[in-house]
Parts: structure tokens; sequence; C-alpha cells
């Protein structure tokens, strides 16, 4: 197939700035205090500042929740870009909300509407899928073949499911022989709702787990172990079931307070916990889940089954110059990103956010609406010349489930410090009707918010 090159007009124009590609990050972090983030994000009604004139070419690969928050915020302070998404898939999926459509909460076509609605005025979509990236040469090539030369390079891309790395796993197993697995879309989320509510009818043993990776929404197993648990008692089935989570590592979460928040309450609710369990493969037939411990592996039987599968970098990052060389990190493919700025270490013009960001917390929706502004301001920077202090300090939230009609709002930053929204009205390990209802009906509207760049 003929390649069709697409090249910015006009004379190069990358700022002084970028010019140097050895250029040290540290030479990037002219970071101000931890109040800077604040600054990113001028209050409702606050002015604008004034748009900066440029003929810049932005190329944002996903247009996911991070890839058109993104283009959102550059139309709203650039003039004169030129800015161009690329993604093949045409429906936009609300993730946040795939636990509740697994819980029977709300229905599949909750999570579905179209990803043009978001695209901004002026920004091209070019809807296939990425096939390459070429930092040095500062362009991208799509699977049809089309070049694209870039100024700047905001990848945002999110993450594959690795569902394969699980021996006898397949997706089309989702919704049936009592497997559940509310990853892998709003379809799969419905699947999974049948065959959690066929279980809550019965009772039998329920089997929970998270992987052994980076993942998206960390608190999704626990809520979702949580719902099933709700739904065997409210149908009078508890008595009945035995329900097992298996935790990948010796805790249930990242943040050690909120791990031994969840650890009383999986023990009020009579959970067992079996800690440093790996799911190695799946006999759908038998109904036996394998999992490697570190005495060896061990078989666990089930009724109904929860898969999470190992997660990583799409393969046009990981094929690429921009994951992380060395460590978890490095073979799991995340973009090696500094954790203040979201710039790429070694590339300078180049910007990960969202899921592929390798980063120490946060693959949530939360995260992308506090990395957003951060990266918009040290882009919008760079072409002025200027530098930004515009810091993300790792904030990210969990509006984690604990039974129908009541949540906790979990909010921690790269420190594991709870950094409250509403201290003294929302307590962050308090199981609470406002959470509640703030987590099925009120974040969906910020959300879409978000990704018209209005939060």
């Amino acid at each position: 197939m003929k390649k069709r090159v697409i090249r910015t007009e006009g004379p190069p124009r990358a700022p002084a700035v970028l010019s140097s590609p050895g250029m040290r990050r540290r030479d990037f972090l002219m970071l101000g205090a931890a109040g800077a983030l604040g600054a990113a994000f001028p209050a409702a009604g606050a002015r604008l500042p004034d748009k900066v004139g440029t003929p810049a070419h932005i190329v944002i690969l996903g247009a996911g929740a991070a890839g058109l928050s993104t283009a959102s915020r550059l139309v709203q302070r650039l003039e004169g870009a030129r800015i161009t998404l690329i993604d093949a898939r045409k429906a936009h999926y609300y993730q946040p909300g795939f636990t509740l459509v697994g819980g029977g909460i709300k229905p599949a076509s909750y999570v579905v509407s179209s990803t043009s609605e978001y695209v901004p005025r002026g920004v091209d979509l070019i809807e296939e899928r990425v096939a390459e990236i070429d930092p040095e040469g500062r362009k991208v090539v799509t699977e049809g073949g089309t070049t694209l030369v870039y100024d700047f390079l905001i990848v945002a891309v999110g993450m594959e499911l690795d569902y394969e790395a699980i021996d006898g796993m397949e997706v089309r197993l989702i919704g049936s022989q009592g497997i559940g697995s509310i990853y892998n879309g709003p379809d799969a989320a419905a699947a999974t709702w049948r065959a959690m509510s066929e279980f809550a009818d019965k009772g039998g043993k329920g089997v929970f787990l998270r992987p052994n990776t980076e993942m998206k929404c960390a608190g999704a197993p626990l809520k979702y172990t949580f719902i099933t648990e709700d739904h065997l008692v409210r149908r009078g089935k508890r008595g009945k079931a035995e329900i097992v989570y298996n935790a990948n590592n010796q805790a249930l979460f990242s943040v050690p307070i909120v791990s031994e928040k969840v650890r009383m309450l999986f023990q009020q609710r009579d959970i067992r916990v079996n800690y440093q369990r790996v799911l190695q493969a799946i006999d759908p037939g038998r109904r036996i889940a394998t999992f490697r411990t570190p005495d060896g592996m061990e078989e666990q039987n089930y009724d109904f089954i929860h898969v999470i599968p190992p997660m990583r970098a799409p393969e046009a990052v990981r094929n690429s110059p921009l994951p992380w060389q060395q460590g978890a990190w490095a073979d799991e493919g995340w973009a090696e990103v500094d954790r203040g700025t979201l710039r790429h270490v070694r590339y300078a013009n180049v910007y990960g956010i969202g899921d592929i960001a390798g980063v120490p917390k946060g693959k949530t929706a939360a995260s992308v609406k506090w990395q957003v502004p951060v990266a918009v301001d040290h882009l919008v920077a760079d072409i002025q010349g200027k530098t930004s202090d515009a810091l993300y300090t790792g904030y990210t939230s969990c509006p984690l489930i604990t039974r129908l009609g009541r949540a906790m709002l979990v909010e921690f930053d790269y420190q594991n410090n709870l950094v409250p929204s509403f201290p003294g009205i929302v307590a962050p390990l308090e199981e609470l009707w406002v959470t509640w209802v703030m987590k099925t009906m009120g974040l969906r509207p910020t959300y879409i918010a978000m990704l018209r760049g209005k939060a």
C-alpha cells in the first residue's frame, strides 16, 4: 500500500527548548510548591489565559478520556495549531461505569456514546490505529499507511487486556460457564452481570482476584467482590455461598490504611482472603482455576469467577523507544514519563498521559482529570519558550462501593496520603450513601465535562 505523508505547513517550528535531544529532565522541572497544581485548574467562571498563537502540529494518539480531554484543552489554549487525533474506535466507553453494569446497577447503554461527540471543532480525527511511533524522526504511522510528522506528541493510547496470558481463558467465555470479566467492554460487563446473578440465585463458591501487573481502576476487583456478596445477602443465599478473594501480593490495596479497612470489611462479611495468588490458568469445563503461589501451583474450584487479565501497553508503544528501559514498567511497556510533568524523560516533545503513563499511581479517569491540565500547561509553555511549574502529585480517587447504596470515596496521592476533596463532609474511610450517589449519578456528568475540557 502506498504510504501517504502528511507534513505540517511552514518551516520547522519546534521551540528551542526541544532542540537538544540530550537535554536532561531536570532542565524542564522548574516545579514550584505543591500548591502549584491548583493553579492549573481555573475555578469555575475564571477567565482562561489568552490564547497562544502557533502553527505547531500536535498529534494525539488515542481518543479515550485522556486524548479527548487533551484535545479540548489545547483548543482552549492555542490559536492556529493543527491538532490531530488518531483512534480507530468509533464508540466511546465510560469505563468507570463498567462495574455498575457488571453489578446490575446500570444497563450497558449507560457507558456507550460516540467518540465523534467529543472531538472539538477544528480537530482532525483519523479513525485508524497507530502502527509505528518514531520519536527520533518525530513521526507516527497508522495501520493504513498514513505518516504524520509532528512537533509535539501526546501518547494517550490506553492499555491492552492480555487475556491470552491466562491459559485456557478466552474472551468468548465471558458470561458462560460461571466466568465473568467486567473489563472487556460494555457487552462483557452485561454478560458478567448475568453470570453473577445466576450465581447469586444459587450460591456456591465465588472466586475473585486481581492481576500481577499494573491495572486500570485497581479498586474494581474489590468493588465487584463487595457487590457480589451483597447480592447474595439480598437474595438470601449468603449462607450457601463461599467467597474467596485472591490478592496478587501481601496487600488488598496500595494505600496501607485503605488496605486495612478493606481487610476488616472482608472479615466482617466472611470473605476469605488468599495473599500472593496470581491466576495462571482456567479450566472452564471442570470449573477449576489454577493460581501461582510462593509454594507452587494451587487449584481452586469455583461456581463463579471474576477474571481480570494482566494488562500492558499497546503493541505500538511496546515496540517503540518510548517504554521504560528497565524494571516492571519496562516489561509491561508503560511510557517512561516524569511523574510530575508527564513529559517523556528522553523525548522532550512527547507526553504520556492516562493509562499508558508509567507513573506509580492512578490508571483511572480521576487521574486523567488531574494529569491533562499539567501536561497541556507544560506543552503550551514549550511553545512560548517558557517553563511551567504545573505539577501532578499523583492524585487519584476510587469511589469504592462496599454494598448497594454505600461507598467510600478514597482519594490519595503518590505518597499514599489521603487527600479528601470534601473534608468534614465526606470521610474517606466511611461507607456513605452520599458517596454512592456520587458514584452512580454524579460522576458521569463530571466525566463528560472533563472530555470537553470544562472540568
